[in-house]
């Protein structure tokens, strides 16, 4: 007689299924990770190259007015708007993937939201110690502004400079987790039209406070709030987000 054995396979608890979509979706940190901070570099030396120019070429006498030029510079936000594209290329490419291993749609929700959430934390981090090494070096040697320009520098201390960008890195994933879902579930056509709706919003927008000579009050409320302000409120509309996106996702049908 030969004993026969049998395996009884317990279903993976909730915990595991969320965090193998965590290990799904940074499986290539070439992409979430080494490719955003190589070009982040790249953009740094060519900056700093710019700064040391433009430096270079002013006389002692205006120095000072050069410097204070150069912190007014959009620079290292690229990385945030690069942020909604990788959320949407994760999204995409991980979601049929992990159906078809028979992850739920609420598992694949709450991972992605999880990996989004540490990313943002890790990136933030990267960021503050940039910005701890450009005080500390002088604002690298040209008096320079890359990673504390106008709108994300604060002296409120270490960890609200950690918050703001926090902060930022969570509304541009979240925001391209909504357009990843929308692409997910109608491909391009509804894409096109998401981005159609939403560029007629913003100008329906900017015609409502123009229109009602609502721009003084709406800079002076952005003034009030300052800028730790300003980047903790852009975790309502990054919930917001977050739940709209949940939504799409839980409807979406895998399409070759």
């Amino acid at each position: 007689m030969t004993a026969v054995t049998t395996t009884t396979h317990l279903p993976a608890s909730p915990g595991t299924r969320i965090w193998r979509i965590v290990r799904l979706l940074t499986a290539n940190p070439a992409t979430t990770i080494g490719m955003p901070l190589l070009i982040l570099g790249l953009i740094f030396l060519g900056t700093w190259f710019i700064w040391w120019m433009i430096m270079a070429s002013v006389s002692p006498s205006d120095a000072a007015d050069a410097a204070e030029g150069i912190q007014y510079n959009g620079a290292s936000a690229w990385i945030f708007f690069y942020m909604l594209v990788v959320a949407v290329q994760a999204v995409n490419l991980a979601f049929p993937l992990a159906l078809g291993f028979g992850s739920t749609r609420r598992a694949f929700n709450t991972g992605t939201g999880l990996t989004f959430l540490m990313l943002s934390a890790g990136y933030a981090l990267v960021m503050t110690v940039g910005r701890w090494l450009e005080q500390l070096t002088g604002g690298w040697g040209v008096r320079g502004s890359f990673f504390g320009s106008f709108y994300f520098a604060t002296d409120a201390g270490w960890l609200a400079q950690w918050w703001i960008y926090f902060c930022w890195f969570v509304f541009f994933f979240f925001t391209g987790m909504i357009f990843a879902a929308v692409f997910v579930r109608w491909k391009a056509v509804g894409l096109t039209t998401a981005l159609l709706v939403l560029g007629v919003l913003v100008v329906a927008g900017v015609a409502l406070l123009t229109f009602t000579s609502s721009w003084p009050a709406f800079w002076e409320g952005v003034v009030e709030l300052g800028t730790l302000g300003v980047a903790s409120c852009l975790l309502v509309p990054a919930v917001l987000a977050a739940g709209l996106g949940h939504l799409l996702l839980r409807r979406a049908t895998p399409r070759s």
